[in-house]
């Protein structure tokens, strides 16, 4: 593991990051999903594409990365842009989970490969809906400092930076930039996600012209046991395409 600060909007930020296969000229960056970190990356992906050099990395207030003030996925592809150029790599190849996928098409690669993105909005439960109207109740009654009692499981024990950026990146739509997207695209799901559920993953691959998708049994970590198979998947799928 190593750590590079790198200047953005006016500040530093430490980007905690690993590289295997150093020795190779091609590059492949890893982008975890929220709540995670680059070792479950590096777990699942560690002993596959030995052609490229791995490039892990932890997003800004996860792992060991750090983060000054709430972000969204736009101000996280740019932060991810300073520190590629800052560390000399142009990554051939991107592969994101969740919120690393829509980081992962920003970053606009020739070569995407989405386990399970994020980047389509679907309808919230009435739970959810509800728990959101009455956080903004005590937010206009001058209580936002309580918003722990509202937080979902996923910013349980997050500060405040990060709660805001949960916040933002949660409900960004990127059909559009799905949509616009030229390169190739393989698309890979669990049969049994409830994060991002498969109809997601279909929109995704129906709005993006150069894709192929493939579903697995398993839930929104569905890939953890399969790199093997996920770049075997690749290969085939990426054979003919330009």
């Amino acid at each position: 593991m190593a750590v590079k600060r790198v200047d953005f909007k006016g500040a530093q930020l430490s980007f905690s990051y690993t590289l295997l296969n150093q020795e190779k000229e091609n590059s492949i960056l890893f982008l975890h999903g929220w709540g995670a970190n680059k070792e479950l990356m590096k777990n699942s992906f560690g002993g596959f594409f030995k052609d490229y050099c791995h490039i892990y990395l932890d997003f800004p207030g996860f792992g060991n990365s750090s983060i000054n003030e709430a972000m969204d996925s736009y101000d996280i592809k740019e932060a991810a842009e300073e520190f590629l150029h800052s560390i000399n790599k142009s990554p051939q190849i991107i592969i994101g989970h969740s919120l690393g996928g829509k980081i992962a098409l920003l970053l606009n690669p020739k070569t995407l490969i989405l386990l399970s993105s994020a980047g389509i909005v679907l309808p919230k439960r009435f739970s959810v809906r509800f728990k959101i109207k009455l956080f903004k109740i005590f937010k206009f009654l001058g209580l936002g400092r309580f918003y722990t009692l509202f937080a979902s499981k996923d910013v349980k024990g997050m500060d405040i930076a990060m709660y805001e950026t949960f916040k933002k990146v949660v409900n960004e739509d990127m059909s559009g930039h799905f949509k616009d997207y030229k390169g190739r695209v393989v698309v890979f799901w669990g049969k049994n996600d409830d994060t991002t559920p498969v109809a997601a993953g279909l929109k995704i691959s129906s709005l993006i012209k150069n894709s192929t998708f493939f579903e697995f049994d398993g839930d929104h970590f569905f890939f953890l046991d399969k790199g093997g198979v996920i770049e075997s998947c690749v290969k085939t799928a990426l054979k003919g395409k330009k």
